[in-house]
């Protein structure tokens, strides 16, 4: 099965039933549709002291020159801690112009390790400014 086949087969949880699953309250939360938010910083602030949360940073995996991969690794790393019983949750950039272009991946992720609405994603999804090389 190809990965747009994949991520369209896949049954969404509404991203207040996430957040909730992962104790994250609606104050926090900056829903654009139904399936994506953004966690406000304010969170921090509140469980910035929390001893029971750990932060694993996922970067330059660059496997080929246009840089494939990344996603797939950190969607790989967050549902393996979520399979041994943590709670886990993971923070994607949204992509640059390159997967509009057809020049490189969609930074969705692939097979059964990617994140969905792929479209959404491909497409800025929450209007944040591009991040191209901007030099």
């Amino acid at each position: 099965m190809e990965d747009i086949e994949i991520a369209r087969n896949a049954e969404l949880k509404s991203i207040k039933e996430v957040a909730e699953k992962l104790g994250i309250s609606e104050d926090y939360i900056e829903q654009y549709g139904r399936y994506k938010a953004k966690i406000s910083n304010k969170i921090f602030k509140e469980l910035g002291n929390d001893q029971d949360g750990k932060l694993i940073l996922v970067t330059s995996i660059n496997p080929t020159p246009l840089g494939e991969g990344k996603t797939t690794v950190a969607i790989g790393l967050a549902d393996g801690l979520k399979e041994i019983g943590e709670k886990s949750i993971l923070a994607l950039r949204e992509p640059s112009l390159g997967p509009v272009f057809g020049i490189k991946g969609g930074a969705t992720g692939g097979g059964y390790a990617q994140i969905a609405p792929m479209e959404d994603i491909n497409l800025h999804f929450t209007g944040d400014i591009h991040r191209g090389n901007l030099s």
